[in-house]
């Protein structure tokens, strides 16, 4: 006969010895998506934070409707934001999560199984299932894209990077097999504007680093980027919407180093100019 699974201890005394989970998530005007990303957590968190950056969608009404801790402040990035959350935390473990991502079925069986047994790792990588234009992609780069979003508190800082944020991890990580699941792009509208976006901050944060670009880059840059997608990550095995993102993806990059391109013109115009002395 084959060996069963132990059954789960749900007795006061495994409750008290259980480790605790916090989940954080920074959001702006994000009623459509955050209702599903807290409920995909609801009776696996402890507590549940968000820092909201000015919403007027209803945003920080859902969240609280929903019981977690809401904080209405600024935006001073993607990773000073994240800092900022996590340093409300009081769980032993973190989960960060962004408002247009699930906690799928599986991963929710492991966390749950690492708060009960416990774990020597500091955190843990996941893979994330990502979709654009309502197709979950099965290549382009889009999967298995593992991430570490799962830490034992105090073993990991994001870095204080203006967008695309990502953990220090001060110790080992162990992988989960789960995916989170993630709602990336609805339609085409909302994959201009995110490059639109992204771009921006992206630029002001390598100009900010003290780096330069030209047309050439921008273009070369993008063309790379499309190659890299729809060829080397074998987005064409994702039809015509490995085409679609690939486009995407190069306009987003191409945009990117453009405008690092026009900042870095107004940059050295500046400093030619006569100074009086």
């Amino acid at each position: 006969m084959p060996n069963q699974p132990p059954e789960h201890d749900d007795s006061p005394v495994s409750r008290a010895n259980r480790a605790t989970l916090s989940v954080i998530v920074v959001a702006m005007n994000e009623a459509h998506d955050i209702r599903d990303c807290l409920e995909s957590v609801r009776g696996l968190a402890m507590e549940t934070i968000v820092f909201d950056s000015g919403s007027n969608d209803g945003t920080p009404d859902i969240c609280r409707d929903l019981g977690a801790r809401v904080f209405e402040t600024d935006w001073p990035g993607d990773g000073p934001q994240k800092n900022r959350a996590l340093a409300e935390a009081t769980g032993d473990w973190v989960l960060c999560l962004d408002a247009d991502e699930r906690v799928g079925a599986e991963l929710r069986r492991e966390i749950e199984r690492l708060l009960a047994e416990g774990s020597p790792h500091a955190a843990f990588s996941t893979p994330r299932r990502s979709s654009f234009c309502g197709r979950f992609m099965k290549h382009s780069g889009w999967w298995p894209d593992r991430i570490e979003r799962l830490f034992r508190r105090g073993s990991a800082r994001f870095t204080d990077v203006r967008t695309h944020t990502h953990l220090v991890i001060d110790g080992t990580i162990g992988r989960f097999d789960g995916p989170i699941i993630h709602i990336a792009i609805d339609d085409l509208h909302e994959a201009l504007d995110k490059a639109n976006s992204y771009s921006t901050s992206g630029a002001l944060t390598m100009a900010e680093s003290g780096k330069r670009s030209s047309l050439r880059k921008a273009i070369g840059k993008g063309i790379w980027a499309f190659l890299r997608t729809y060829v080397v990550r074998r987005g064409f095995l994702d039809g015509r919407m490995g085409f679609m993102l690939a486009v995407a993806n190069a306009e987003g990059t191409y945009y990117r180093y453009a405008k690092l391109a026009l900042m870095t013109d107004r940059h050295a115009s500046a400093s030619r100019q006569p100074r009086e002395v």
